[in-house]
């Protein structure tokens, strides 16, 4: 509580002004729950069923969120958040991977086909 002062013997209420004071707090922005990115994730780079754990905890977050619990909803985001990285960072290595492999493959066997001249 606010520290209040004694009214001076000779000062009564009604003499005082009245005055409303308001507190308005803005309230911070709800965190994000990178549902749709873990949704993809989960479609199109669920190595190891990462994108799966990121669904769930993003859709964890999002409950969190719902009920008012923003710190809890933050941390849960930041962990899907985290988990994606992850998955997309492995799919996009897998992915250069096997193109490497392809095209190795393709050069080997467009090598092949023409032999080198006999002398």
């Amino acid at each position: 509580l606010p520290p209040y002062e004694v009214l001076p013997s000779g000062v009564s209420m009604e003499e005082l002004p009245r005055s409303t004071t308001m507190l308005i707090e803005d309230t911070p922005p709800p965190p994000r729950d990178h549902l749709v990115w873990s949704l993809f994730t989960t479609l199109y780079g669920n190595f190891c069923c990462l994108g799966l754990l990121a669904f769930v905890f993003s859709v964890k977050s999002r409950d969190r969120k719902v009920l008012g619990d923003y710190s809890g909803a933050e941390s849960y985001a930041s962990t899907a958040k985290c988990l994606n990285i992850t998955a997309l960072v492995i799919h996009i290595v897998i992915v250069i991977i096997v193109v490497t492999i392809i095209a190795l493959a393709v050069a080997g066997v467009l090598s092949n086909m023409n032999p080198p001249p006999s002398y």
